[in-house]
């Protein structure tokens, strides 16, 4: 991500707008279908990028982020990675012959104060296209995917004794969902499941379930919408988690680079 002068938090408006201005300029370069959502909170005006391939009326497959951050970290991990992610993706989309139409959204307004707030710039978008009725196949967040450790021990659970089933080892990528996930989620997780580019583990709980739903698939599934959440586990692996050392130097980039590669050979294989 680029460099701004204050962190890209609620406060600094400026910050969010050249962050979000830089995205659109990315997107651009991949697609001619590139918008801003405009939203108002508190009499401020925040911007949701949206991105899209595909034919115009199909069926939507949303892949979202949010590039804010918690108050004054840099947001290397939390969310720049994920954020990143979606540039990729759109390089990686360009051209392609899809039968969905698929919407990279890059949102604002993720963290705190505003995480599980109708000031969520996800939640903006998903009632969006609920109220307009608009087909929606499903909805992938990617939330936080650059930190990974080979050390035992390093990754923690919410629930105890998980690490015998899924390893101690934090070296591997998530999917996050509840039972009544939908049918693109399910799909989805066996498409990633026999990716040939990085582990991937899928984790099925209750949305009560600490962490579950710490995302923007959370307003996806509030308006009835299959949706999960990519992740490499946040603070049940990374001790950056809300920290000023949450910074670049701290991230697998190649693991990163592999992660969206996962995903977009899942969603292509979804789509074609």
């Amino acid at each position: 991500m680029v460099e701004v002068d204050k962190p890209r938090n609620d406060l600094n408006l400026e910050s969010l707008d050249f962050v979000a201005d830089y995205i659109y300029s990315e997107f651009s370069k991949y697609s001619k279908r590139v918008e801003y959502q405009l939203f108002t909170v508190n009499k401020k005006e925040y911007k949701n990028v949206i991105c899209s391939f595909g034919p115009q009326d199909a069926e939507r497959i949303i892949i979202g982020a949010h590039y804010d951050v918690c108050y004054n970290q840099p947001g290397a991990d939390d969310n720049a990675s994920g954020t990143a992610g979606l540039l990729e993706l759109a390089r990686l989309f360009e051209n392609k012959k899809l039968n969905y139409r698929i919407d990279l959204v890059a949102y604002s307004l993720e963290e705190p104060p505003n995480f599980g707030m109708k000031t969520m710039g996800s939640y903006k978008h998903a009632e969006y296209l609920f109220e307009n009725k608009i087909p929606v196949y499903g909805m992938i967040a990617l939330e936080m995917i650059g930190y990974f450790s080979d050390e035992r021990k390093s990754q923690h659970f919410p629930i105890k004794g998980l690490g015998l089933f899924y390893g101690t080892k934090g070296n591997f990528i998530t999917s996050v969902q509840t039972f009544k996930a939908g049918r693109f989620v399910k799909k989805f997780n066996r498409k990633i499941s026999k990716n040939k580019f990085i582990k991937h583990k899928k984790f099925t709980a209750p949305s009560k379930i600490y962490g579950v739903s710490l995302s923007d698939h959370l307003n996806y599934w509030k308006f009835g919408f299959s949706a999960c959440m990519i992740t490499d586990t946040a603070f049940m692996r990374n001790p950056n988690y809300h920290q000023k050392s949450d910074t670049i130097e701290t991230l697998d980039l190649t693991k990163m680079v592999a992660v969206i590669d996962a995903v977009f050979n899942s969603i292509l294989k979804i789509s074609q």
